[in-house]
């Protein structure tokens, strides 16, 4: 036996004993089982016997047996069987007998259907049987095999023949014979390789000294044999593994392999054999006793004379070079089959052992205490076992190995394990610096596979660091491919490390736009870089980094980044674009470039391994401020590109230009300029703009410099005639106006408000407030034609104080009683209570006044008498006209028609008016010629008419209450308005 297998109890071996009573009398007594049993074969769950004198045992579960019946009568042993897995279909052979036209010895292929039954003898169906002819000469069958369907059949003779019989066995429908190989050696086995798909079958021929191989159908049907080996087998080393489809072949020195392309990788296993079968990954082997003289020693001091008749029984693992099982057995073996999930090996003395393999894990704990490991990783993938199970064992290994202090190859199985193993575990191990390169792998490969944390890339970029190993460092940084470590995590090493410019690469090469900007401007200080860069990006992601950094940008760079707010919020903006830069030429830096920043970046982070994390407080001192990033600098500026985009509402960038009120004013007016703005953004634009001319004005500068943005403030909000109707106006809030002027102190602004607003009264209380007399007479002058009570309010403030009226003059006090008195502003009592109110008005200053308005009331009461008078001597004259016409008689003195203008002629019609008219002239109101019913003067009629509408519209406004309540409300003199009233007879009872 080879020295390089291995020896391992993989199975356990238990003896069975039949629990029924007539099958263990059967199986326990020997003499009668080994002259009973002539064969034996497995399948279908069941286990079966094939007797010398011609019956068939079928045993189930327990060794029971559970049927029997005669498969031949004429005294043939049953030497073959066969059963077709899950099926109920059993071949059998038997030979030795003879019958009517059977020769002694001539053997017999039978078909039996174990689910039917035969109700004559009760034995299973017999579906068919067929005599095999070997030339009629009496040699035994030593190989049988054939087809899962029955069609094809070999039997191989101990005179050298092999005979095929094809045909329908299961139906009987016939079958034809032919040998097809004939040798002095005698066959020792015949198996079949079948390819169903298309349509081949190759039979292999063993004897004992050779191997061959012919096809019996298919392509290359009816060619002569072919040889694959020049060695043979003996009797029962040949079998099939129905898994692979491969022959096995048992050798004294090995066991092979072969298939249709001949012989494969054979298996060295020394030692005679005497039977072979194949169970799942292993071949089990029944070595027969050694001869007599050759025992060991061992075995003959044990055994004594016995040890000359003791087989062997392996188990091995060919692929593996184990052997799982190997035991002693005191009987020759008859057969080992695969039953019931177990493998089992039936004795010539009716001795039964079961072998039940143990379970994976407990043969791998088997190779653990041997600590053969790789052995262990080769059984879990024979095994199926899935990738975190062998994980399990890689970092057993890996254990084992660093306990014997083999770090690399520790390492390597670490790494194996490394999808299922935390990283801690392994990152203890090695944090020793001399073992430094071991970690630097293993967290290389953490990051291969994606599974390292900021806290592993920090770690790996100190050991980098430690060993000063510049070229991996920048390897890392600028690996290519998916990302596989942290970045941010990456680039806050390089920042911190001094490597500022190696950290905008990774930033701008990722995609981490806002991360360059910080870097540019956070540590390089290159603002004109930072905007530079950002002018570059495409809108969407440039705007989140301007205005991340806008103040910072405005301070530094004011004109080319207010250019780019401008720019950017008025829809103009287009990204900058780099023509590409040659290898020619690309500057080549010698100074402060990756090399030399990373060679500063070493000396301050070897001094922090095994830490997991850097140490910002050594790093601190490591100040690479003057090294200036190049970041768009060795750019060949290409005509710009537009992209549409939305632009931002003006007044999300306002805050961005606190301190910077010329830049703000400059982006304000530019903002104004676009006619895309709605009108909502005008109005906080143009606010805003008004506020900022304040800002400025308010300026500790010159009188010149404060009128300036006065002005410019002013026109804001001064509504301008010259424009044209079409043209919008600036659109502020008076509230605003109000509030930012009164906040910088802008009287002009509350004044220019109040105008547009129509709040003149409010204007001149402003300036009365304050006390300035000149404003308020100014005020005065300019909008008391429009609002004439501002002149009571005038004549209460100018006698308020002796100082005001001295400032103001007697003069103007008279103008505004003179305005006063013809608009009829005041009753004369109430200008003297106005007056009377304080000290400050002479009775000299508004005698005038008083001697007008007394001139003016004597006149009024002069003319109303006259009016009295007239109306008086009216209604007497009405009165006395209607009693005239109620009591005496009407005398016409008419001559003419007062229609056409004729002489009165008969008919003649008078009106009580004195209006005389021919019949025919008038309108007959009635309905003939004849008809008196006439109607009213023409001449008349039209005043009549009108007297009657103003009645009827005066009864109809009496019960209009709401109409006088109107005039009345808004009468200066009630009095009047009442009489008024009452004289359209609306006042009186029922209307009247």
């Amino acid at each position: 036996m080879a020295l390089t297998w291995r020896s391992f109890d993989f199975f356990e071996s238990t003896p069975i004993t039949p629990s029924d009573p007539t099958s263990r009398s059967f199986f326990d007594n020997p003499s009668h089982f080994s002259q009973s049993v002539a064969s034996v074969c497995s399948g279908s769950e069941s286990l079966f016997l094939g007797g010398f004198d011609g019956t068939v045992r079928i045993i189930g579960p327990n060794f029971k047996i559970l049927r029997e019946f005669t498969a031949y009568d004429n005294g043939s042993s049953v030497t073959h069987m066969r059963q077709v897995e899950g099926t109920s279909l059993l071949v059998t052979i038997g030979e030795g007998g003879a019958g009517e036209d059977l020769e002694p010895g001539q053997p017999v292929v039978r078909v039996w259907s174990l689910d039917k039954v035969n109700k004559k003898d009760g034995n299973p169906g017999l579906l068919s049987s067929v005599v095999v002819n070997n030339g009629k000469r009496p040699f035994p069958i030593s190989a049988f095999t054939a087809t899962d369907d029955l069609t094809q059949l070999a039997v191989g003779f101990a005179n050298g023949a092999v005979v095929v019989v094809r045909g329908d066995l299961i139906h009987d429908l016939g079958t034809k014979q032919r040998v097809i190989y004939e040798s002095d050696e005698p066959i020792t086995g015949v198996e079949m390789h079948v390819d169903g798909g298309v349509g081949l079958t190759t039979l292999f021929v063993a004897t004992t000294a050779r191997v061959l191989k012919v096809v019996i159908s298919g392509k290359g049907h009816g060619q002569p044999p072919k040889t694959v080996e020049d060695e043979g087998c003996g009797v029962g080393c040949m079998v099939v593994d129905r898994r692979s489809g491969e022959i096995v072949v048992a050798r004294e020195d090995a066991v092979y392999y072969y298939t249709l392309e001949g012989r494969g990788p054979p298996t060295a296993y020394e030692g005679a054999k005497k039977l072979v079968a194949v169970y799942g990954d292993y071949i089990a082997v029944v070595s027969p006793p050694t001869p007599a003289g050759e025992a060991d020693t061992t075995r003959r001091r044990f055994w004594g004379g016995a040890a000359d008749s003791i087989y062997t029984f392996t188990l091995i693992h060919p692929e593996l070079r184990i052997i799982a099982h190997s035991e002693t057995v005191l009987a020759d073996v008859k057969h080992i089959f695969a039953l019931w999930a177990d493998l089992y090996m039936l004795t010539l003395d009716g001795k039964i052992f079961r072998y039940h393999e143990k379970t994976l894990q407990q043969r791998l704990d088997m190779l653990y205490q041997r600590n053969l490991y790789t052995l262990a990783v080769d059984l879990a993938q024979k095994c199926g076992m899935d990738a975190q199970q062998q994980n399990i064992i890689y970092r057993k290994y890996g254990d084992y190995l660093y306990q014997k202090g083999n770090y690399d190859e520790a390492m390597t199985q670490y790494i194996k394990a490394i999808d299922s193993t935390e990283p801690s575990q392994v990152i203890r191990k090695f944090l020793d610096t001399q073992r430094i390169h071991n970690l630097i792998e293993y967290l290389e490969e953490l990051h291969e596979h994606h599974k390292a944390t900021s806290d592993h890339t920090t770690l790996l970029l100190n050991c980098y660091a430690k060993l000063k190993d510049i070229d991996k460092l920048e390897k890392f940084i600028k690996s290519e491919g998916d990302l596989k470590f942290d970045l941010d995590t990456a680039i806050s090493m390089c920042r911190q490390g001094g490597y500022y410019e190696q950290a905008a690469y990774l930033a701008k090469k990722h995609g981490e736009h806002d991360l360059v900007v910080d870097i540019l401007i956070e540590d390089s200080h290159a603002y004109n870089e930072a905007l530079d860069f950002i002018w570059h990006l495409d809108p969407e992601t440039a705007h989140p980094c301007l205005m991340k950094y806008a103040r910072v940008l405005i301070e530094h760079c004011p004109s080319d980044a207010t250019q780019l707010f401008i720019d950017y919020h008025t829809g103009k903006y287009k990204p900058r674009v780099d023509a590409p830069i040659t290898a020619e030429a690309a500057p080549v830096t010698t100074n402060g470039g990756f090399a030399a920043g990373a060679a500063n970046a070493v000396s301050n982070l070897s001094s922090l391994l095994p830490l997991p994390y850097m140490n910002t407080a050594v790093l601190a001192s490591n100040n690479n401020a003057n090294a200036k990033p190049t970041v768009g600098d060795m750019s060949l500026k290409q005509e710009a590109i537009a992209i549409k985009y939305t632009p931002p509402k003006p007044r999300t960038a306002f805050s961005s230009f606190i301190d910077h009120p010329d830049e703000f004013i400059v982006f304000l007016e530019a903002c104004l300029q676009d006619d895309a703005l709605s009108k909502e953004d005008k109005t906080d634009i143009y606010t805003t703009l008004f506020e900022m001319y304040l800002h400025k004005s308010n300026e500790k500068k010159s009188d010149a410099h404060r009128e300036k943005w006065e002005a410019k403030a002013k026109s804001l909000i001064e509504a301008d005639k010259s424009l044209p109707a079409t043209q919008e106006k600036p659109q502020i809030e008076n509230s605003n106006v109000l509030l930012l002027s009164h906040l910088s102190n802008f009287r002009d602004g509350t004044t220019l408000v109040k105008e547009q607003s129509g709040l003149l009264f409010d204007i001149f209380r402003s300036y009365t407030s304050a006390k300035d007399t000149k404003g308020a007479i100014k005020a005065l002058a300019k909008y008391g034609p429009e609002e004439p009570q501002l002149y009571p309010a005038a004549l209460s403030y100018l006698t308020s104080d002796a100082k005001i009226l001295d400032e103001a003059g007697p003069d103007e006090l008279a103008a505004v009683l003179d305005r006063i008195d013809k608009g009829g502003l005041m009753a004369p009592l109430q200008v003297v209570q106005t007056l009377s109110k304080n000290s400050v008005a002479s009775m000299g200053m508004i005698k005038p006044y008083l001697a007008k308005r007394i001139e003016a009331e004597r006149l009024d009461i002069q003319e109303n008498k006259r009016v009295v008078s007239q109306f008086r001597t009216e209604t007497m004259a009405r009165r006395q006209e209607i009693a005239d016409l109620g009591g005496k008689p009407a005398v016409f003195q008419a001559t003419r028609c007062g229609q056409c203008g004729g002489g009165l002629e008969l008919p003649v019609v008078h009106f009580l008016c004195k209006h005389s008219f021919h019949r025919r002239c008038l309108r007959v109101t009635g309905g003939g010629e004849g008809d008196d019913n006439v109607g009213e003067c023409p001449i008349c009629v039209v005043d009549n008419a009108t007297i009657r509408a103003l009645k009827k519209s005066q009864e109809e406004n009496s019960e209009r209450h709401e109409l006088f309540k109107a005039d009345l409300e808004g009468s200066e003199d009630r009095f009047k308005t009442v009489a008024e009233w009452f004289g359209r007879g609306v006042m009186g009872a029922g209307g009247e």
